[in-house]
């Protein structure tokens, strides 16, 4: 089977033949239909992996102070095998994916079942992958696989949302228009907010006005006018920080156009040099949304199979994953106007060529 790999110590996109996984128990192998390419996460990994190694230390501090841990714990012989090991190694590459059942280990799905797949080291870019059952949930027959590909990443925005506990009516303001952030402003409509599109770049408007934004606006200090404006002087109930920037500003700008005992929901990553006077003043409740939901990084749930109780956690990843697939099938979410480009697995090069700027 084909696969995309990443080589670790130059970051070259590598196409390579490798032997097919074998079936997880408690889980099920799948044909890959599509997989999709998040460009903007995708874009900084292997960036990150493409730049030289003090630029890397530059960028990823907590993992130099893991090396400056091991050389004091196991010395520099051991620490510098260590270090070698990993650059000498290969990523995968991919998170969210659309397939069809061709092995099963699990009685929750059967050879067949079309399914919708996530999770980093699991959903690949692969023509077969295996998975853990808690995070494959089946497709409605009325979706496409295309759309379907979408689902991990639009959990991701379901994520926020619910962090932000909105209310039909509510107006909840959305920084940052990238894939998610327009995922966001969709998701938002279906659940009765007014929503206000921010970003740096205006060519994403269009795109977020054909999803539903009531207003869009640049992300800036001078657009609270128009906020207290269309708010009434209320001030937005919610913001939701979907950029991703080691700029403080987003966060700013948020404190700035969130009411009295409002919410932001940070969902990017984005600088937190957070001012506390603001926070104070206004009592605004920050939260931080972890990846797809409950159970995201939990061994026993995702490598286990162990659900939570319905009863105590009512949305876990699993349960954001079907509750978009069910927005798909009521047409009530579209993900087709998101997609760009196509490419064969075999033209891997292209596409990641593509979302580097070249």
């Amino acid at each position: 089977m084909l696969q995309l790999i990443q080589e670790q110590k130059k970051g070259n996109i590598l196409v390579s033949e490798l032997p097919a996984p074998q079936c997880l128990k408690g889980g099920i192998l799948v044909r890959t239909h599509y997989s999709l390419i998040s460009a903007g996460t995708e874009k900084t990994s292997v960036s990150k992996a493409k730049s030289s190694l003090i630029s890397r230390a530059k960028k990823q501090p907590e993992d130099v102070k893991m090396v400056l841990d091991f050389l004091k714990r196991d010395g520099i012989l051991a620490t510098y095998k260590r270090v070698k090991s990993k650059l000498d190694s290969y990523k995968e590459l991919g998170y969210s994916a659309s397939g069809v059942v061709i092995e099963s280990n699990t009685a929750d799905f059967s050879v067949g079942d079309r399914v919708a797949v996530a999770g980093a080291g699991y959903a690949n870019h692969s023509e077969i992958i295996t998975v853990p059952k808690n995070l494959a949930t089946k497709i409605p027959q009325n979706v496409d696989f295309e759309s379907a590909a979408y689902t991990t990443v639009a959990s991701i925005a379901m994520q926020g949302i619910r962090q932000s506990d909105v209310r039909i009516g509510e107006t909840v303001a959305v920084i940052g228009l990238g894939l998610i952030g327009q995922i966001t402003v969709q998701l938002l409509k279906a659940s009765g907010a007014r929503v206000i599109a921010m970003d740096i770049n205006d060519l994403l408007f269009e795109k977020a006005k054909e999803f539903g934004a009531d207003l869009c606006l640049k992300s800036s200090f001078s657009s609270k006018k128009d906020i207290l404006a269309f708010t009434r002087g209320i001030a937005c109930d919610s913001v939701i920080i979907t950029a991703g920037t080691s700029s403080n500003e987003p966060i700013e700008l948020a404190l700035e156009i969130c009411r009295k005992k409002g919410k932001i929901v940070i969902v990017g990553a984005v600088g937190m040099d957070i001012p506390r006077a603001p926070f104070y003043l206004k009592e605004i409740d920050l939260r931080i949304s972890c990846s797809y939901g409950p159970g995201r990084y939990d061994t026993l749930y995702e490598e286990k199979g162990i659900d939570y109780p319905y009863a105590y956690v009512r949305w876990t990843e699993n349960r954001n994953m079907i509750a978009i697939l069910d927005l798909l099938s009521e047409n009530k979410i579209n993900f087709n106007k998101l997609t760009s480009h196509q490419y064969k697995i075999e033209e891997a090069n292209f596409a990641y060529d593509l979302i580097m700027g070249k």
